[in-house]
């Protein structure tokens, strides 16, 4: 397995001792789009369960417990202990296991359907990042769906600005991180990467994988949610909700969303 650089250690504290995933999609209206429009993207992409799940950089298990639920035979990985305990603790009829995305010990062919939901986001190298799909297609069995997902270039700076949080200390920051696609984690996020939609194409295509189907998670609708002092009413939410539908395969719209999925047969 790959010697563990410094960008992951602040990724391992990040999610350690700053941030709560296990919160993130229940505790924002933004995050509560991502969530619900997520999960109706896998019911449409994914095979009927049951069908075996290899859920790489899972977190602490929102979506693996939720296809485990659903029926489905899943296996989760992340980089990061605490989140693996979590999801061993809140989803005991999935399994977990500690592991770096860009190698696995598990055999070719293991899963069915391989999610990279996460890891992708955080390798600032492109090696890293093709790395990570070329092993995603290694343990998926042929034809079945690699799934991954990435953070947008322009959701940074669309969010912060938004929130009003792009001050003169963030500002530059941001907008280095939009030229360049590597986050600063003095913007208060951890080291992470944000993709255009032609580079999603590019990785998939790097680690030998067809022309993927991208899809807008949240749509162009999303900063509106939590710029709302006092949260979105119900018709605003569904309004997000059916633009971000609308929207979904659209090339013109996709990089208004905050993340986008990317999935193509192994």
């Amino acid at each position: 397995m790959p010697q563990h650089r410094p960008a992951e250690a602040d990724i391992q504290r990040y999610y350690t001792e700053v941030f709560a995933e296990a919160e993130r999609l229940d505790r924002t209206p933004q995050g509560r789009l991502e969530a619900r429009r997520t999960r109706e993207l896998l019911t449409r992409l994914l095979p009927p369960p049951p069908a075996a799940v290899l859920d790489m950089g899972g977190g602490p298990g929102t979506y693996a417990g939720w296809l485990a639920a659903a029926g489905h035979r899943v296996h989760l990985v992340d980089l990061v202990p605490a989140h693996v305990a979590a999801a061993r603790a809140a989803y005991p009829e999935l399994t977990a296991t500690v592991g770096d995305a860009r190698d696995l010990p598990l055999p070719d062919d293991a899963a069915d359907v391989t999610l990279l939901l996460g890891p992708l986001y955080h390798l600032t190298e492109r090696a890293d990042r093709v790395a990570a799909l070329r092993e995603a297609a290694r343990l998926t069995r042929p034809g079945g769906p690699v799934v991954a997902a990435v953070i947008s270039r322009n959701a940074a700076l669309i969010d912060l600005t938004a929130q009003g949080r792009a001050d003169e200390r963030t500002r530059s920051r941001l907008l280095g991180a939009y030229a360049t696609g590597v986050n600063d984690p003095e913007t208060g996020f951890t080291t992470a990467y944000f993709h255009r939609p032609e580079q999603v194409v590019d990785e998939f295509r790097a680690a030998g994988l067809p022309t993927p189907q991208l899809y807008g998670v949240e749509g162009p609708l999303w900063p509106l949610l939590n710029a709302m002092d006092t949260g979105p009413a119900d018709a605003l939410f569904a309004d997000a909700m059916a633009c971000a539908e609308t929207f979904e395969r659209d090339p013109a719209v996709l990089g208004a969303s905050a993340h986008l999925l990317a999935v193509a047969p192994a």
